[in-house]
């Protein structure tokens, strides 16, 4: 049995600092980063543009009260305010804590940590490197991991979260390898394994983001919270769905329709396109839907709409967001400096996740923590994010809760010994299911079925949504589900067997698509990321509180928990 006081599950950003702050305050511990993809393959590298931060060097007036207003703002009042100012309180010390590691921050022209326009934010706060933040940090962070002698498990699937008696005591591993099998145990368990874009058909998420922590937490019978609020990001590139940058909106492109009009200002006249992402995500599928889209050929009616680059000049693209350029360039063959980028809404973040304190430590219920067992960044849900997240609060958020939560760990196991556990129990019956799934005579192959989850998902629980086309969405989701019995894996080997991963990640993918509809359902409300047809305005008076949702084999189960109101009373969201 692999054992170590910490394990960590993820290598990320947020599971990567979680991992740096344990160590650094405790360099004897022994800290084990279990990651699937190699650490800086991480979808976190894929992060464009940036982190916020109210540094004060783009503009004298900004502070962490106004940063943390406009968050709670832009969540649509459902973002914890005691998270929110613990976020942003300490937003600058992390963003120079990661300058003294290292990380490449683009710079103002008096030397200073460069500062740029985000939507949502009432200041220029996001500090980025060009539009490849997330990975000039995370490079950095792992460089230090590999100083302090942290053991990295690369490629490496978690199958399973052992927890018994109300404890996390370890996991259940396979590795992509040669297809061993291993317990390892730890005196706390960490989660950081990010979002669950691909439950979706078109996502700016990786291939590796099929919400395994999730799952695996929902499988021990604990809760997830506002797993219905899902992100769409308003500029996806036609049709691939990669990310384009709100980087490249900060840095002053417009969105325009058909017509050739910045139609924002029907929307969100006084932030235009810098507008939070669930708002102009949905004026741009109410542009399409009147018929104001654009088609390949450039006529009418079409399905996306234009980002425009080209007032902004060959030297601002190359210089600020360079990346993008090359994006939509090799993708699409297009131009931007001379040509109009085409996009239209992608899946892009889970402001869900599982239920955490400010310290990290996971609930079990709305009044009670978890022995042993933490989470941080997009897989956790602290909810600083609520019903909509802000563009570059993510990044902060990991690192911010990365290290506080790493700091409690370290803290946590002060005085604790290694729990006690069956290895053999565990390891024989992981070996008879992945063995089942191997010798399992089906008929669909795993991208069949798959594919039919995602277009379900997409299909019936998009960017608006109402009860009666839900109830057919989770109607078609059980028929789907039931297919998996009758999948067919070719590869029977141990040695690199991608095609058994793909087939476990199909199981988490269905977990969480059937929790997500589930919560959608129940939320009978407009709010943030969640439109509903059928309920078009926000309901404080029923909803304004945190769904807690368990799944189980006999159905799904949903409760309820108060937002924590601080600072900032509810009031009418415009912008």
């Amino acid at each position: 049995m692999l054992e170590h006081d910490v394990i960590i599950i993820g290598g990320g950003l947020a599971g990567s600092r979680a991992a740096l702050e344990i160590v650094r305050t405790n360099p004897t511990l022994s800290v084990g980063l279990i990651a699937k993809t190699h650490p800086i393959r991480s979808h976190s590298v894929a992060a464009q543009g940036g982190m916020a931060a109210s540094l004060q060097n783009a503009d004298p007036t900004d502070s962490w009260e106004a940063h943390a207003f406009d968050t709670v703002k832009g969540s649509d009042y459902l973002a914890d305010q005691d998270a929110v100012e613990i976020l942003t309180r300490e937003a600058p010390d992390v963003v120079i804590d990661l300058e003294h590691m290292g990380v490449l921050f683009s710079r103002a022209a008096d030397g200073r940590i460069a500062q740029r326009a985000f939507g949502g934010h009432s200041h220029n706060r996001t500090c980025y490197a060009a539009d490849k933040t997330g990975h000039a940090i995370l490079h950095e962070l792992i460089c230090n991991l590999m100083q302090y002698g942290v053991t990295i498990y690369d490629e490496w699937y978690v199958t399973r979260l052992i927890l018994e008696d109300g404890q996390a005591k370890g996991v259940v591993m396979y590795h992509l390898l040669d297809g061993q099998l291993a317990i390892a145990r730890a005196k706390a368990i960490m989660v950081a394994t990010g979002g669950y874009g691909r439950v979706y058909n078109t996502t700016s998420n990786d291939y590796a983001s099929t919400g395994d922590g999730l799952a695996m937490t929902a499988l021990a019978g604990l809760p997830l919270e506002d797993i219905e609020f899902v992100q769409f990001h308003p500029t996806g590139l036609y049709p691939v769905g990669v990310l384009i940058s709100e980087a490249v909106r900060g840095e002053g492109a417009y969105l325009i329709n058909h017509e050739g009009r910045r139609f924002m200002e029907d929307y969100a006249p006084s932030r235009m396109e810098l507008a939070p992402r669930d708002i102009t995500s949905r004026a741009i599928t109410r542009e399409i839907r009147a018929g104001r889209g654009i088609n390949p050929d450039g006529s009418a009616g079409g399905s996306f709409i234009y980002l425009d680059l080209r007032h902004m000049g060959k030297e601002k693209i190359m210089s600020r967001v360079p990346f993008c350029w090359e994006e939509a360039h090799r993708l699409l063959g297009i131009d931007a400096v001379n040509e109009p980028m085409p996009v239209r809404p992608t899946v892009h973040y889970s402001m869900g996740g599982i239920p955490v304190n400010t310290e990290g430590r996971v609930r079990g219920s709305a009044t009670e923590l978890v022995e042993g067992f933490f989470a941080a960044g997009e897989a956790a849900c602290v909810s600083v994010h609520g019903a909509n997240r802000l563009g570059s609060n993510s990044l902060l958020e990991c690192v911010v809760y990365g290290r506080r939560t790493g700091a409690a760990i370290a803290h946590y196991i002060q005085n604790r010994k290694l729990p006690d556990l069956d290895e053999t129990h565990y390891l024989t019956e992981a070996a008879d299911q992945i063995q089942a799934l191997i010798d399992q005579p089906g008929t669909y192959r795993i991208a069949q079925i798959r594919q039919q989850y995602q277009d379900c998902m997409t299909q019936y629980c998009g960017v608006f949504r109402s009860e009666s086309v839900m109830q057919e969405g989770i109607a078609k989701l059980k028929e789907i589900q039931q297919l998996y019995r009758q999948v067919r894996l070719d590869d029977k080997g141990k040695d690199w067997n991608t095609e058994l991963i793909e087939a476990l990640e199909l199981r988490s993918l269905m977990i969480v698509g059937e929790m997500i509809l589930t919560s959608a359902l129940n939320r009978k409300e407009s709010r943030g990321s969640h439109a509903r047809e059928d309920y078009p305005d926000r309901d404080d008076t029923n909803f304004l509180k945190h769904t807690l949702t368990y799944y189980s084999a006999a159905g799904i189960d949903i409760q309820y928990m108060p937002v924590i109101i601080t600072q900032f009373q509810p009031q009418e969201r415009k912008y």
